[in-house]
């Protein structure tokens, strides 16, 4: 695995050094973990973000609306129920 430097501020090495003492993992491993966790987060600011949004519009909320109705019916299709079957 390539790594690289980063400088970081005193007492930000050290919060991440107590952070990996605590996780039991090198200081390598807690900021993976760390920026990880900052993706993630901020995927699901933006998909809150998409949401608001699309509910905030009138026009383009009935044509959500609308599709998951569609969806609902599809569970009334006449097919069997296979979520008991393996792939």
């Amino acid at each position: 695995m390539a790594t690289t430097t980063v400088r970081v501020k005193t007492k930000t090495h050290q919060a991440l050094r107590e952070r990996a003492k605590e996780r039991g993992e090198s200081l390598t491993d807690t900021l993976d973990h760390l920026v990880e966790e900052d993706r993630r987060q901020r995927m699901i600011e933006g998909a809150q973000k998409a949401w608001a949004a699309l509910r905030e519009d009138p026009e383009a909320w009935a044509e959500w609306q609308a599709e998951m109705a569609l969806w609902d019916s599809t569970s009334a299709d006449g097919l069997e129920d296979e979520s008991d079957v393996e792939w």
